[in-house]
């Protein structure tokens, strides 16, 4: 049990209770279902409206095409908040995004690219759809929670600002393990848990149980098999490699390959992944750089003996493993290259 700093009178509980009930007062709601085809004509219509406080359209195709993807397998959809006014509209509280990007969907102004599940829908636009597939997109019903109209602005910013920002979003290496229950997802475990690997690449306790290790682990295979087909979405590319090797993989060659990595950095990099020997945490990209430049030289070279490492200290090292080069091909490929040319120097 915590320690407490003061002990709570009976006062205090009294004044608590008061609280609670009188702020509870605040927020009533109701529970209701619109179609979508109701949601979309009504939005135009004004009826549903972005007040001030909201964000402007910021999601980017990506999370547009997902959305609108979910919709059509019949995905439970999270449900929206929209706030009971006095004049009869309703406030969109929650859902902004969501409900452009339905309005967007069936204006025929969103082209879907690149989907997950509906690969056959590639490059369709609502009316290239079936006019069955139209009316069950239209007749499908999302939930909204409807504040009532006693419902404050101040407070009704603050749901807005707590379901924006109170929960912690999911890390991708958190999202596989529900997506990608596979032979090679498990292989990938493994590797990671190897007791050389989690000594040379330090992370906080946090990143560690939210999965970090498996992240660079799957980004030292995938990278250092396809790193040139890379371009930039590291998600998409990781997602598209696990699920490539799924059940084909070779199993011992990949595991040699990233044991012997493991050792050349320990032998020869003084601080491992890391920037010093004390640090406690390790930047992606300066993993990336030298764990596949590493695999790619040790590739070309399995008795390798690198003649110096005192480029590991030089500026361009440095400016190949800053933050700002991670999510580029060329600028992958730079890193990994350099590093591997630096490493079979004569």
């Amino acid at each position: 049990m915590a320690k407490r700093k003061k002990e709570i009178t009976e006062e205090a509980k009294a004044n608590a209770e008061l609280q609670i009930k009188e702020q509870q007062k605040e927020t009533k709601y109701d529970l209701r279902d619109f179609t979508i085809d109701y949601i979309v004509q009504e939005f135009r219509n004004d009826l549903f409206f972005i007040p001030d406080y909201q964000r402007e359209f910021i999601w980017p195709e990506k999370h547009r095409v997902d959305f609108i993807e979910s919709v059509l397998l019949g995905l439970p959809i999270p449900m929206m908040f929209v706030a009971d006014l006095d004049d009869g509209r309703l406030e969109i509280v929650d859902g902004a995004q969501r409900i452009q990007t339905l309005e967007q969907f069936r204006n025929g102004d969103l082209t879907l690219k690149s989907l997950k599940i509906l690969t056959a829908l590639d490059d369709f636009t609502y009316y290239d759809l079936s006019p069955s597939q139209q009316r069950k997109f239209n007749t499908k019903a999302l939930r909204m929670v409807i504040l009532e109209d006693s419902t404050s602005e101040s407070r009704r910013q603050e749901i807005f600002h707590r379901i924006n920002t109170g929960s912690v979003k999911a890390r991708p290496s958190e999202i596989r393990r529900g997506n990608y229950d596979s032979p090679f997802l498990q292989f990938i475990i493994e590797c990671s848990k190897n007791e050389k690997f989690i000594e040379l690449c330090p992370v906080s306790k946090g990143l560690a149980n939210r999965r970090e290790r498996e992240e660079l682990t799957l980004r030292f295979f995938a990278y250092s098999n396809s790193y040139k087909e890379f371009k930039h979405d590291v998600g998409n590319f990781l997602d598209k490699y696990l699920s490539k090797n799924e059940d084909n993989f070779d199993h011992a060659t990949l595991k040699t390959e990233f044991e012997r990595m493991v050792e050349f950095v320990d032998r020869y990099f003084p601080a491992g992944f890391a920037k010093t020997k004390n640090s406690k945490s390790t930047p992606r990209v300066r993993f990336e750089a030298i764990a596949v430049g590493t695999n790619l030289a040790l590739r070309e070279n399995p008795h390798l003996v690198p003649k110096n490492m005192n480029w590991l200290n030089s500026e361009e090292f440095q400016k190949h493993t800053t933050t700002h080069a991670s999510n580029s091909g060329p600028k992958l490929r730079g890193r990994v290259e350099y590093v591997k040319e630096q490493l079979l120097k004569d």
